[in-house]
């Protein structure tokens, strides 16, 4: 069975910072890209940060440039995502996905293969 399971959130100040990780088990991350998505209470579920299956390409929503930082290691089958400068608007259950192939720019939230369970990130004001 595929499964992926993000874990790193929780209750932080603005300003902090948080480390998400996403473990897959069950298929190869050489072939897959991995997005992270967010919802926020009362809101859609939105794409984030996505990194193709190399490592080589990466994209990001406005909101969060120059403040996450995606990153994957495939031989820990592991993909991370560093959060920094956390804003109070920040705070959603993030999840992790994939879908098979390799995608760097906003193709990679569509038609995603796989979702993991969520983790929550709160962020205080």
């Amino acid at each position: 069975d595929v499964q992926l399971q993000a874990s790193g959130g929780g209750l932080v100040q603005a300003g902090g910072s948080l480390r998400l990780s996403c473990e897959v088990s069950g298929l190869s991350l050489d072939y897959y890209t991995i997005s992270w998505f967010r919802q926020a209470p009362g809101k859609e579920r939105e794409g984030v940060s996505c990194i193709n299956n190399s490592g080589g390409r990466t994209h990001y929503v406005d909101s969060v440039k120059g403040r996450f930082t995606i990153s994957r290691d495939n031989a820990k089958n592991r993909v991370y995502l560093q959060m920094n400068s956390l804003k109070s608007e920040d705070t959603a259950v993030y999840y992790c996905a994939a879908r098979r192939g390799s995608s760097g720019n906003s193709y990679c939230y569509i038609r995603v293969n796989y979702w993991g369970k969520g983790t929550q990130v709160t962020v205080s004001s």
